[in-house]
């Protein structure tokens, strides 16, 4: 299956969006240090966060990696096919995104990326650009718009209750 778009690899630039897409970035602080960058970095890129989140997962690997096919189920219901174009691994940022293929409701490409910043605040930032494809998306104009502000709103909470320390823990 090929993309169902053009500009493939295109969130590596969070603010590019192409003509006729919209552009989300959510930008989520989860906590503090370089432990929990990793505690963070691992639930993001081996599927944990979304799974947490109630998102089904049916991936063809167990981790991130470029090339890789991944369908999200989204409420049990909507299967949304798409395929990991790019991944980062560095000291202070670790992430991915992933691109729609045919059957998706949206056309387009969504980044999960965690990053360390300088004071060692670790955020999660969510950008992507979309439009819709399937009908239903159509129908629904700025509401789908909405979930997706929410669905990543959603994940930035999400990954902040998962790398939260345990009690008892320093």
């Amino acid at each position: 299956m090929s993309f169902t778009y053009e500009d493939v690899g295109a969130t590596r630039d969070p603010g590019f969006c192409p003509p006729g897409f919209h552009r989300l970035h959510v930008r989520t602080r989860i906590g503090e240090g370089h432990a929990l960058f990793r505690r963070a970095a691992e639930a993001v890129g081996g599927w944990e966060m979304h799974r947490a989140m109630g998102v089904g997962i049916d991936a063809g690997a167990e981790q991130a990696a470029p090339d890789v096919d991944v369908t999200v189920i989204l409420a049990g219901v909507i299967k949304a096919p798409c395929r990991i174009v790019w991944t980062v691994d560095e000291p202070r940022r670790s992430g991915w995104a992933y691109g729609t293929l045919a059957g998706h409701p949206e056309c387009g490409e969504e980044a999960f990326v965690v990053e360390r910043t300088g004071d060692g605040t670790v955020w999660l930032t969510v950008s992507a650009f979309s439009r819709p494809a399937k009908w239903y998306a159509k129908a629904a104009g700025p509401a789908t718009r909405g979930l997706q502000h929410a669905y990543a709103r959603r994940a930035g909470a999400t990954l902040r209750r998962l790398c939260a320390p345990v009690d008892g823990a320093t």
